[in-house]
């Protein structure tokens, strides 16, 4: 089929576009190609390319969504409602991406949240993305959300998809031991959320790795999947906290996700998210 992907510049959107090309014909479509916040000109392409499928992966990130509030209304919720609006116009689904920054995270060691809870976000970012959420939803009855968190995978310079390499090389990191979550191998994220779409069953899902962490967690057990000491990774992390990070947005503390709408599907668990960086930290080993 004809698959449309938005936000193809990023980590979910070039991921699915590689693991999918090969299936099926993906447009991939970067900032550049496409203005999602220009409702004449997505419904024009949506129109000309007929996609079966669009995934939704531009966005706004955290810090910048504080900074710059017109800015994340249009990318983060304008934008999702175009394509959403376009998508129902011609018979396409979408799947939207979204985020755990919806949840408040609190208090500290709750339950995994469920769609049961109710969004009650700490930041403009996770406000502009629930708001995205109620967006294509009432726009596209073809529509599935993704929330997600801590997503990590090639070809980003973030925390979670350099700590191992920066271990590896002997560098000293920075982890932070207060905010924990679920973590979500893209890998792992794509194969899931295909499965979700394969089963037609639209609505709201939680799609992470099974288990909680924290930075710190995750930077430890990155370090003892290459092999390294104890002694050698307490060596190398440096532990610091969320409070004294001084970022534009504040962060929710504790936002681990369950999906009960996968369960009641019959979908298994996703592996643990131990065995998921496994993975990571080995093919960049055979690199």
């Amino acid at each position: 089929m004809k698959i449309l992907i938005t936000g193809a510049a990023g980590l979910v959107g070039s991921h699915l576009a590689r693991r999918l090309a090969g299936e099926h014909e993906v447009l991939a479509l970067r900032h550049g190609d496409l203005d999602i916040t220009d409702r004449a000109v997505v419904g024009r392409c949506l129109l000309h390319e007929k996609p079966a499928l669009i995934f939704n992966c531009a966005v706004l990130q955290v810090d910048d969504s504080e900074q710059q509030p017109a800015k994340a209304e249009a990318v983060n919720v304008a934008g999702p409602r175009c394509l959403a609006e376009a998508a129902n116009d011609i018979g396409a689904e979408i799947v939207h991406f979204s985020t755990q920054y919806a949840f408040a995270g609190e208090p500290v060691g709750r339950l995994p949240y469920t769609l049961h809870d109710e969004p009650r976000p700490v930041n403009n970012y996770g406000r502009t993305k629930v708001a995205g959420e109620a967006a294509v939803r009432a726009a596209c009855a073809r529509s599935f959300i993704v929330r997600t968190s801590w997503v990590y995978g090639s070809g980003k310079e973030s925390f979670l998809c350099m700590v191992h390499n920066d271990l590896k090389a002997g560098k000293k990191v920075c982890a932070i031991d207060d905010i924990w979550s679920s973590t979500t191998y893209v890998a792992d994220l794509i194969e899931r959320v295909m499965v979700i779409r394969s089963t037609g069953n639209y609505g709201t899902y939680h799609v992470v790795n099974d288990g909680i962490c924290s930075y710190y967690e995750f930077a430890l057990e990155a370090g003892q999947v290459l092999g390294l000491t104890r002694g050698q990774i307490d060596l190398l992390i440096e532990i610091t906290h969320e409070r004294d990070m001084k970022r534009a947005a504040a962060r929710p503390r504790y936002t681990p996700l369950r999906c009960l709408l996968s369960e009641q599907l019959g979908l298994p668990p996703m592996r643990d998210w131990r065995a998921a960086l496994a993975e990571y930290v080995g093919k960049g080993e055979l690199e």
